[in-house]
């Protein structure tokens, strides 16, 4: 009814002892999308919450041990034509495989807190050319991939109840999603 699109994308994951991956996602300037609806599950490392936006950065981490993997891409919907629902447009902004950080923020030698600071991150992907406006976005992520039995949201934040009271009032226009899993 709105005649637009936005891309539709879940938050969620954690760790498991020596193995994690967690997905979330930032504005395009990079500061945490704002989320919709939590997700509650039974389970932990499952999803955590709805995102929408008419461009959404998704920024996706495994671990293997002292090993990291991340991926940053860039998402929206394309043009409309004829009537029918566009593809969606991914771009690559990042990858970084087989990187090797030094401090290890499960089990033994863990940090005071649950999931971890991320300030080690940097050190360990030097020279590699993460970009700026993403980096918290990074730390954030390297923390929920060490996060065990993870059920929370690492970068995303909540939609704030005068924007939520919006939405809800303009829900006859509310943008049809193009989903990012």
């Amino acid at each position: 009814m709105a005649k637009r699109y936005v891309a539709h994308g879940l938050e969620s994951g954690g760790a498991a002892g020596d193995v994690g991956h967690y997905v979330t996602f930032a504005l395009e300037d990079g500061r945490p999308a704002e989320y919709f609806c939590p997700v509650e599950t039974i389970g932990v490392n499952g999803p955590h919450a709805v995102v929408l936006a008419p461009v959404l950065v998704r920024i996706e981490m495994v671990r293997k041990g002292f090993t990291y993997e991340l991926l940053i891409t860039q998402h929206r919907p394309g043009q409309v034509s004829n009537g029918t629902r566009p593809q969606l447009e991914a771009r690559i902004l990042f990858r970084g495989v087989h990187r090797y950080l030094e401090l290890y923020l499960s089990g033994k030698g863990q940090s005071t807190s649950r999931c971890g600071p991320a300030g080690f991150l940097f050190s360990g992907w030097r020279g590699v050319g993460i970009p700026r406006r993403f980096r918290s976005a990074v730390r954030a992520v390297t923390a929920a991939v060490n996060c065990n039995g993870c059920s929370h949201c690492h970068y995303t934040k909540v939609l704030h109840k005068e924007q939520e009271l919006d939405v809800l009032a303009e829900s006859e226009n509310t943008p049809k999603p193009v989903g990012i899993d």
